[in-house]
């Protein structure tokens, strides 16, 4: 589904990403790991169009995106869940998901909002309140419903259990692993590797804006090197 080629970018004259090379294949889970800084993040926003690629292609589908505004992104398929959650705070819950289908205004909509209601079920309770006043984890279930009403067929999902506990995250990620289930791909970018690697299929690890290391979750997960440099094992 995703084929990113030797990609590079760059804040002004600051380089972060080096040539990154990674594969994403229908109804995966992908996870993406690395330290503070490493380039997860830019290599997200690279991929949604936010962030201009300085070299390389980025191959959607088979066909080559790095070229295409983020709007343009978002009508072949790609949405992003980005860190920090970045909801409307004044606006409702309600009204913050129906934004996500700005661009998907069509009869789906209805039954878009009723599955992620369905996934949230704390969002359908909290509708027609302001999304300030969710909790944080409640708000990460907005930002990830908020994607999710943009119909995509990739879903990039930017540390979606920062500065949440333990039982949220449980629950974050249980919704990950329902979305694969109903044939939805995702690449995830997660500091919590051993948590990320344990539901996804595959993985990248990420140093200083390269791929420095490649495999199924399950055996990077046993890997020493990862083991001791991101689970602190």
């Amino acid at each position: 589904m995703l084929t990113v080629e030797g990609v590079s970018s760059a804040y002004g004259r600051i380089s972060v990403l080096h040539e990154v090379w990674l594969q994403v294949k229908a109804g995966e889970i992908v996870a993406l790991v690395g330290s503070n800084g490493a380039g997860k993040t830019t290599l997200l926003r690279t991929l949604s169009g936010v962030q201009p690629a300085r070299a390389g292609r980025i191959l959607f589908e088979g066909k080559p995106i790095e070229r295409l505004e983020p709007h343009k992104r978002v009508m072949r398929g790609i949405s992003q869940s980005p860190e920090g959650r970045q909801v409307f705070g004044p606006l409702t819950v309600e009204d913050n998901l129906r934004l996500g289908a700005y661009r998907r205004q069509d009869a789906g909509t209805r039954g878009r909002l009723d599955h992620v209601y369905g996934l949230f079920p704390v969002l359908a309770e909290k509708r027609k309140i302001a999304a300030m006043s969710l909790s944080g984890g409640q708000q990460q279930m907005l930002a990830i419903g908020r994607a999710l009403m943009a119909a995509p067929k990739l879903l990039l999902l930017d540390e979606p259990s920062l500065g949440l506990a333990p039982l949220l995250v449980d629950q974050i990620l249980a919704a990950v692993r329902a979305l694969r289930a109903e044939g939805l791909t995702v690449l995830l970018v997660e500091q919590n590797a051993s948590a990320a690697l344990a539901i996804a299929d595959r993985g990248y690890v990420l140093e200083t804006g390269r791929v420095v290391m490649e495999g199924t979750g399950a055996a990077l997960l046993v890997d020493p090197k990862v083991r001791a440099a991101y689970l602190g094992l």
